[in-house]
């Protein structure tokens, strides 16, 4: 994971404050934020149909799923468009547990 992403989730997380000009400083100033775990892909692979496929569903249906507006053009239930679109896909993918798994399964040899 890079540094960047890193700050971005402290960022997103509130435990990183963004003064004007870019400057970072830890948020709150009475305590001492411990950094967060440095999250590294799964050993086990990620199944697409049982582990992935029921996230899209429940945030990309109808739209992206068979007889859906966007289905001929960015089908998700297929791995090769999750693959294609990459990070993209988090703009409907809030839960961290869901992002980690469609990380891991980015990280995956196809």
């Amino acid at each position: 994971m890079s540094v960047m992403r890193i700050v971005l989730m402290f960022i997103a997380t509130g435990l990183l404050l963004v003064e004007s000009g870019g400057v970072a400083k830890p948020a709150g100033t009475a305590s001492i934020v411990s950094p967060a775990p440095v999250l590294t892909p799964s050993t086990t692979r990620v199944d697409f149909d049982t582990q992935l496929k029921p996230i899209f569903k429940s945030k990309c249906m109808p739209c992206h799923f068979n007889g859906g507006q966007m289905y001929e053009r960015l089908p998700f239930d297929k791995p090769d468009t999750i693959r294609k679109l990459g990070h993209r896909l988090f703009t409907r993918i809030k839960e961290e547990n869901d992002r980690r798994l469609i990380e891991d399964f980015l990280t995956q040899s196809p």
